[in-house]
């Protein structure tokens, strides 16, 4: 008997040492590995990794051409930034790979770390830019499929501990309020601001109790952006200055998410929740860009017009010409309404382990990771 045991012992062993990345090595590892937290990643152009992608839109949706993503990855992702976005950071900080986009052909199933459904352009209002982008609603399609998948591929306990334990990232909501703004739409004389932000965030909250259902507990949100204060607005406005009734709008929406997260917790057993606020943490860089080592809050680094606020980056949805600085790093703004990946860092570093509950709470991303 113990001769048997130790000959399985050493071929267990060999194995090992012979084949340390093979998928019999890394298998022992994950099942043995309490720490392994998924991360899913849902919402727009903040959070797309590329996703538009592989969808029929139009390149005003996309981002995959220089100089996006010139800086980290020498080449277009289809990240509408230079770099990196928030989720690739927050999964670095939680030592997972850097997610792929859901619509990437040849996933092969590979969930167990987690995927990326964000589509840029895309609200929770299904409306919004309709037919161009993967709204909240298919998004949510999108990870029910991963759901099924995951058990078929694992089994039904191994998927439900996948799903129980992941963390689900959102950043959604800023399309929804500037999309009509941009495109002189109705939508804000068919609705008062109250009701609108109330069609937004029950959609909102749907997804997010349907998530709860399909086993998910631990979320994490950003707050809407200062987008009343981006390059594009500023572009529009003869003074170059940010538009109150956007900003009036956008903390409408934060005001009122906050409270009904709060309820969610008191509501849904198990519920855990992270709020980042984005808007005033990125509103602070704009104002004070020297006091966070940038040179520029107000222009972007790419595109033309004032501030570079014309959606011109990269030339490829409609005007041609563009400038481009020389250093990135230097702005928060890469493009007319896209941060930096300087800023993203900035931004993730303040989620992943802030310890102020105004910017972020009730946890940061690092005790919600921990949580089992």
């Amino acid at each position: 008997m113990a001769l048997s045991f130790m000959k399985h012992l050493f071929f267990h062993v060999a194995i090992f040492i012979l084949f340390p990345n093979s998928s019999h090595a890394a298998d022992h590892r994950l099942s043995n590995s309490k720490k392994h937290v998924a991360l899913f990643v849902f919402g727009d152009s903040l959070f797309d990794v590329g996703n538009n992608n592989y969808i029929n839109t139009t390149t005003t949706m996309q981002s995959n051409f220089w100089p996006y993503g010139e800086t980290f990855f020498n080449h277009p992702t289809g990240r509408a930034s230079d770099g990196r976005l928030i989720p690739d950071f927050i999964a670095e900080y939680a030592k997972l790979p850097l997610l792929r986009p859901y619509k990437q052909p040849g996933n092969n199933h590979q969930f167990s770390n987690g995927v990326n459904f964000a589509s840029g352009g895309a609200g929770a209002l299904a409306q919004i830019n309709q037919g161009l982008v993967i709204d909240l609603n298919m998004q949510l399609i999108h990870f029910k499929n991963v759901k099924k998948v995951l058990e078929q591929h694992m089994g039904e306990t191994e998927a439900k501990k996948i799903l129980s334990t992941a963390v689900y990232l959102f950043s959604i909501g800023n399309n929804d309020y500037l999309y009509p703004f941009l495109t002189n739409s109705n939508f804000f004389q068919l609705n008062s601001p109250e009701d609108y932000a109330k069609m937004v965030i029950g959609n909102i909250t749907n997804v997010i109790k349907e998530i709860y259902e399909a086993g998910g507990r631990k979320f994490a949100f950003v707050s809407l952006a200062p987008f009343d204060c981006a390059p594009l607005v500023r572009a529009l406005n003869p003074a170059g200055e940010c538009m109150q009734e956007v900003a009036a709008l956008i903390k409408l929406h934060n005001t009122a998410i906050s409270k009904v997260l709060k309820k969610l917790e008191m509501q849904l057993q198990g519920f855990k929740y992270s709020n980042f606020d984005l808007y005033n943490s990125a509103t602070e860089r704009i104002e004070n860009p020297s006091k966070y080592g940038f040179e520029d809050g107000k222009g972007a680094c790419c595109g033309s017009g004032p501030y570079r606020g014309v959606r011109s980056c990269g030339g490829k949805r409609g005007v041609k010409e563009f400038e481009l600085c020389s250093n990135p790093s230097e702005f928060v703004y890469f493009d007319a309404g896209h941060p930096t990946e300087r800023l993203n860092e900035q931004l993730a570093q303040q989620m992943w382990s802030a310890s102020t509950p105004s910017i972020v709470g009730p946890y940061n991303l690092e005790a919600l990771f921990e949580q089992m």
